[in-house]
């Protein structure tokens, strides 16, 4: 193994790409903890540790987990990657139903090129729309900034600091990308997911003990033991769920040419059993923040509720009413806590969106019509079927079926967390990074840049880091 990681420098390319690789991400973090001028650094660490503990908390470190960022969005690279992500992905599902943007799809390499300038101006409008609203809440809302830090002149900075913090971000994965090795944001998403483990695995010793059994908020042995099992458990099934492929035999028509024969090979057309990846999860879980949000501002409505009274009439209290009222706020006031908690309601509603987005994420990027014509023009088929609209239906009909695994495996690796954080009573920060998004994307990008790095190995004929010459 030795040997194997002193070859990785041996190649002067590889080298090359490593340390520049290694070079962005290093701005990355650096620029991660720089706070915007007029932000009070030691009041905006005591807010966001305070933030970390309530329901909101944990739906905002879902979301700067999936950006790269942080709670305390108040730094130049606040807003992380997620705008360039949003964009990216609102023009692919668009991609899927404007036939121009298809067609534009469609044209190769031009088209791409189209469709990235496009992203790059909506990226754009995404971070002012969003650094706008951030940064107006942290004037009015947050005890984090100076009254005389307040102007319009400063709100205006702010703005366009995490804006331009964001699209230096987009250039640095884009550099990535030419320059260095694996996927720029990819990266740079992993790179702020791993940043966070330090912190969750000191506070997890913190709390630790070297008993048996644990007492008095203490993890024993045991529960440590069980958490390493899992962790271990989790990591091999997603990589096997990851690289796991149906594969479905191909064969090529023979055809004659003087007196020799040519085709009639057999080969496979292999089916991701995950097609979908880790899309799923993100549009689950960022579809479940909307109702915590919405029945918490129903409970504070329902809290300074009114019943209205005629001019000169006595105010006597309405018992029916009141309870109408107190009963709606009881109501949301409970699905408020269910959403916050990560109860039963929560993850019935997450498995069921994580099983929807697979299906609608597949359906997208999945075409079984494309597929069988282009299995037509290069002269193959699936034996047993016909080319054309026989091979199309028996294609749809196989991603249907691995698409029902995927989704049962996805919906289990994203309630690990949860369920581990109330069996074993270990706090949620710890517990994320044995299931669910943070780890989903860890892995694959781990396995994509294993798989790049052994393609320039076995190219200057090096044994490969996971496959052999």
């Amino acid at each position: 193994m030795d040997k194997l990681f002193t070859i990785l420098f041996k190649v002067p390319e590889l080298q090359r790409k490593i340390l520049m690789t290694a070079m962005f991400l290093a701005i990355y973090r650096i620029g991660y903890f720089i706070p915007l001028h007029v932000v009070d650094q030691t009041k905006l660490a005591a807010w966001a540790e305070q933030q970390s503990q309530t329901g909101m908390g944990k739906v905002l470190g879902t979301l700067s987990m999936l950006g790269g960022s942080q709670i305390g969005m108040s730094t130049i690279f606040g807003l992380g990657i997620m705008p360039y992500i949003s964009a990216s992905i609102i023009f692919q599902l668009l991609g899927s139903v404007v036939p121009s943007l298809e067609a534009m799809m469609k044209e190769g390499e031009s088209g791409r090129k189209k469709i990235n300038e496009y992203t790059r101006y909506a990226t754009v409008i995404l971070c002012l729309v969003q650094s706008t609203l951030w940064v107006q809440y942290m004037m009015n809302s947050l005890d984090i900034v100076h009254v005389d830090n307040r102007g319009t002149i400063n709100i205006i900075v702010c703005v366009l600091t995490m804006t331009a913090g964001t699209i230096f971000l987009m250039w640095i994965g884009e550099q990535i990308d030419e320059y260095g090795i694996g996927n720029g944001i990819s990266l740079l998403i992993m790179a702020g997911i791993l940043a966070r483990m330090p912190s969750a695995m000191s506070e997890l010793l913190t709390n630790s003990t070297t008993k048996l059994q644990g007492d008095q908020g203490k993890h024993g042995i045991v529960t440590l033991v069980l958490l390493a099992i899992v962790f271990l458990a989790v990591v091999v099934g997603v990589i096997a769920i990851t690289e796991s492929q149906r594969r479905i035999p191909t064969q090529s028509a023979k055809h004659v040419r003087g007196r020799r024969v040519y085709g009639g090979t057999k080969q496979y057309l292999p089916l991701k059993v995950n097609q979908a990846g880790v899309m799923p999860i993100i549009f689950a879980s960022s579809l479940l923040m909307f109702p915590y949000f919405i029945l918490n501002g129903l409970k504070q409505a329902t809290q300074t509720w009114t019943i209205p009274k005629k001019i000169g009439e006595v105010v006597q209290p309405m018992t029916f009413l009141d309870s109408i009222k107190y009963g709606l706020g009881s109501f949301f006031d409970a699905g408020a806590d269910a959403f916050q908690s990560h109860g039963y309601v929560y993850t019935l509603f997450y498995i069921v969106l994580i099983y929807f987005f697979c299906y609608f994420w597949t359906a997208i990027t999945f075409n079984p019509k494309d597929m069988a014509e282009n299995l037509k023009d290069y002269g193959s088929f699936i034996p047993g079927y016909r080319p054309g609209r026989r091979t199309a239906d028996y294609l749809e009909k196989v991603m249907l079926r691995i698409t029902y695994v995927g989704a049962a495996f996805l919906s289990l690796v994203a309630v690990i967390p949860s369920l581990v954080s109330s069996g074993l009573g270990v706090n949620y920060t710890v517990a994320s990074f044995l299931g669910g998004t943070g780890l989903l994307i860890i892995i694959s990008v781990c396995l994509d840049l294993v798989q790049k790095i052994d393609s320039h190995l076995i190219m200057r004929n090096y044994s490969g880091l996971v496959s052999k010459r």
